[in-house]
């Protein structure tokens, strides 16, 4: 009833920039929290920022350098990433807290995840 789908990924040079974008479709009553998370092989998965209405949060390790937005009007969230460094490289999966016409109760939704890698 409800996905994430996320865009934007792709192949980037140390220093470089990419801006994903998750958008969230079917039978939605309303979004909570949307956010961002990666996992690098052999990793486990981390958060990378969330935005809620009363503000954002950032990881360190992106502080800085990442902004997450989000627009309410296209049920959208983004992630702007400068200055990007090899260990950035992962695959982002966009995540959201939704709830269904039908339902009315907060889900926890993921998108399919997509690749950024960082090299030169």
């Amino acid at each position: 009833q409800v996905q994430l789908v996320e865009s934007g990924g792709g192949l980037v040079q140390p220093g470089g920039s990419l801006r994903l974008s998750c958008a969230a479709s079917g039978s939605i009553f309303s979004i909570n929290t949307m956010g961002w998370y990666r996992q690098a092989p052999g990793k486990q998965r981390e958060l990378v920022a969330v935005i809620t209405s009363g503000g954002t949060t950032n990881a360190d390790s992106v502080k800085g350098r990442f902004t997450i937005s989000r627009d309410n009007a296209k049920n959208t969230v983004y992630l702007q990433m400068n200055s990007l460094k090899p260990e950035d490289t992962a695959v982002y999966y966009c995540n959201a807290l939704i709830a269904t016409m039908a339902r009315r109760l907060l889900h926890d939704y993921w998108g399919q995840g997509t690749q950024v890698t960082v090299s030169s």
